[in-house]
């Protein structure tokens, strides 16, 4: 298949490697440093704290925008050229975040560490990951977010111990340091994809799809579904311990529950790794969208103790959520013409999952706990969304599938 044996003379195992520290670099730098400068930019630029989480959402609308286009361009040239140039765009909006003594400055960072973000998040390195393998890359996707997961555990203490040593500028700088000295030079280290095949098709042919079963109609639920989960798992994330002391919990019981989120993530991505990985990521996401339901009807039926257990529910499901965005796409539709596909299905979801802190945090404030039925409820509506795919619409063959190949 299209690119297989140009990633294969690389080594996926380095090409994971690679991939899994650019985009823990990514994250940390990104979507992640908000969580802990917000204050310190808010103070320095007399601007409400607030100001600063609307510019990462204005951030996530704009990489959500140029999903579609980047994907398209990774197929067409494969991601590596792409992915060392969203280094360089991240290390501008840093720096020029580092600069910023007012609004506007401050405005033009965050579209920059958008593009940035739309050039170089999973998606984009999902895509790149399915040019070099083609449908074998489930192996590969899983791998990268492994070892991303971790970018708020390593990014968050690195970001606060600069902030505090050197000042919220300096972090900025550092970071963008990080991108131009280690990212970019990792990423122009990922193999070239092979050139594109005109009429390749690694997956069935139009003749051979259910005629009751558009391609368009499963794009369009798998948008949902990630919508879905993306507006709990970005709205949850933000405001888990206010929402866990709405129902109860203590402070303590709170932080408790909260610090256990990040080892269920990992805990349910090594599982999919394993055991689920033998089968189609169909089962593995349905079985996600379920995680926070349950979670939920947990902590109804026990009270604040079960807040532990509630968490590693939800973090669990959002664990496996993730590699799903590439991996359910992947074996729906087959490798060729998979970025533009991802960028288009991941558009909506990122406006939910800019919309949901905020959202989520209005329905704390006037229904209480009542906020966390509705994210069930969400949840269940994907799990219910889902069972409107059939797994025999997999590119891959059976014995693929089921891990005999």
């Amino acid at each position: 298949m299209t690119g297989t044996l140009a990633g294969r003379a690389a080594g996926p195992l380095a090409v994971i490697l690679a991939l899994g520290t650019t985009q823990t670099i990514a994250w940390a730098s990104s979507y992640y440093l908000p969580a802990i400068l917000a204050a310190p930019i808010a103070r320095d630029l007399d601007v409400a704290t607030t100001y600063v989480f609307a510019a990462l959402s204005g951030a996530l609308v704009v990489s959500g925008l140029l999903g579609p286009r980047v994907g398209q361009a990774i197929d067409r040239f494969g991601g590596r050229g792409l992915l060392a140039v969203s280094n360089a765009v991240f290390a501008a909006g840093l720096l020029t975040l580092s600069v910023a003594h007012g609004a506007a400055v401050l405005i033009a960072a965050w579209v920059l560490l958008g593009i940035g973000m739309g050039m170089g998040l999973y998606e984009a390195a999902f895509a790149t990951l399915a040019r070099i393998y083609g449908t074998d890359a489930r192996k590969s996707i899983t791998g990268i977010t492994l070892i991303a997961g971790f970018a708020s555990t390593l990014g968050w203490p690195l970001t606060s111990w600069l902030a505090s040593e050197y000042g919220w500028r300096a972090a900025c700088v550092v970071w963008a340091a990080i991108h131009v000295g280690l990212a970019l030079p990792l990423n122009l280290l990922l193999p070239r994809a092979a050139p594109m095949e005109q009429g390749s098709h690694s997956g069935v042919g139009t003749s051979q799809r259910s005629g009751r079963q558009s391609e368009t109609f499963a794009m369009v639920v798998l948008a949902y579904i990630f919508s879905a989960a993306s507006f709990v798992s970005s709205g949850i994330s933000a405001i888990l311990p206010t929402m866990l002391i709405a129902f109860g919990a203590t402070s303590t019981q709170a932080l408790l529950a909260g610090t256990l989120v990040g080892p269920a993530q990992v805990g349910a991505r090594l599982l999919e790794a394993g055991w689920l990985g033998r089968f189609h990521p169909l089962l593995s996401t349905r079985l996600a969208m379920l995680m926070n339901p349950i979670g939920v009807i947990a902590l109804v039926a026990g009270g604040a103790l079960f807040s532990p257990v509630f968490a590693i529910l939800y973090g669990a499901g959002n664990g496996i959520i993730t590699i799903a965005r590439g991996t359910l796409p992947l074996a729906l539709f087959g490798s060729v013409g998979f970025g533009k596909r991802v960028g288009m299905i991941s558009l909506p979801s990122r406006a939910t999952g800019a919309a949901a802190p905020l959202a989520l945090g209005l329905m704390v404030e006037h229904i209480g706990s009542g906020a966390l039925w509705v994210s069930a409820l969400a949840s269940v509506s994907g799990f219910l969304a889902l069972m409107l795919l059939r797994a025999d619409r997999t590119t891959s063959g059976p014995a693929e599938i089921n891990g005999n190949s």
